[in-house]
């Protein structure tokens, strides 16, 4: 590998640490089109390597938030009750579909991935609305809180565990839609629960051969930095219109990998 396709890496990891640790929008979303799109890397090494990346940019960043006082352990606690599983439940649909169809598991996962860009930032930009005032954290205590945490963490963990989106972004846009919790802490919990659930998929994408250390190490040498960054400039710099800039590069990024599928497909 070259030093130019060595700086490229570097430089879309510092681009991704710096969004996530910023926005809270999940590094999956931002990273995996950017690895698929603009480096080349194929979706199947795309979505495990995207996996470790997440894990050890996200560990600097949450570091920073929980400092912060951004990070709330009890919605942690119920986000990964149901994320755990649905995680493992999602690397187990990812690992059929290869055994069952070969190489054209990546024309699968683009599809996927193309979906999930369109659909989860166009739900940012219609549901995008200031925070409602903030939900005490007793009431997950209750069992309806309670419940619809869980099935908010397991839809997301079966999204991570297949695509490596959703981490970040389902959880973000769903708590900001049904719940009531500050934007800071959101951002902050959402990033310490994507470690514990990061390293898990990490882990399971690893076993699997989907790891490719050639892609996570150049990227980590800017995501960990930007992610530090990021996550220090939350409380100062206010993230509402990035988002939503960044939500319509997303949606556009998508269509073009919907696009590419059934193109490929016709």
């Amino acid at each position: 590998m070259d030093l130019t396709a060595i700086g490229a890496r570097i430089a879309v990891g510092l681009l991704v640490g710096v969004l996530v640790g910023l926005t809270g929008l999940g590094g999956g979303m931002v990273l995996l089109p950017l690895l698929i799109s603009v480096l080349g890397v194929p979706p199947i090494l795309a979505v495990g390597s995207d996996a470790v990346i997440n894990l050890i940019t996200k560990i600097g960043a949450g570091t920073l938030h929980w400092r912060q006082g951004n990070v709330s352990w009890p919605l942690v606690r119920n986000l990964a009750a149901g994320s755990i599983p649905g995680a493992i439940i999602g690397v187990t649909v990812l690992a059929w579909v290869r055994s069952a169809y070969g190489n054209g598991v990546n024309d699968f996962l683009r599809g996927a991935i193309g979906f999930l860009l369109v659909v989860i930032p166009l739900g940012y930009v219609l549901k995008f609305r200031p925070a409602l005032p903030e939900v005490p954290f007793e009431r997950l205590y209750r069992y309806r809180f309670r419940a619809g945490i869980l099935a908010i963490g397991l839809l997301a963990g079966i999204l991570v565990g297949l695509t490596s989106i959703g981490s970040g972004s389902v959880i973000l846009m769903m708590l900001l839609v049904f719940y009531g919790f500050s934007p800071a802490m959101m951002v902050g919990t959402d990033i310490i629960h994507a470690v514990l659930l990061a390293a898990l998929t990490s882990a399971l994408q690893w076993k699997l051969g989907n790891v490719d250390p050639a892609v996570v190490l150049p990227v980590l040498l800017g995501s960990v930095p930007g992610g530090v960054l990021g996550a220090y400039l939350t409380n100062h710099v206010p993230s509402a219109k990035l988002k939503q800039v960044l939500c319509a590069l997303l949606i556009a990024v998508g269509a073009r990998l919907l696009w590419g599928v059934f193109v490929h497909a016709g």
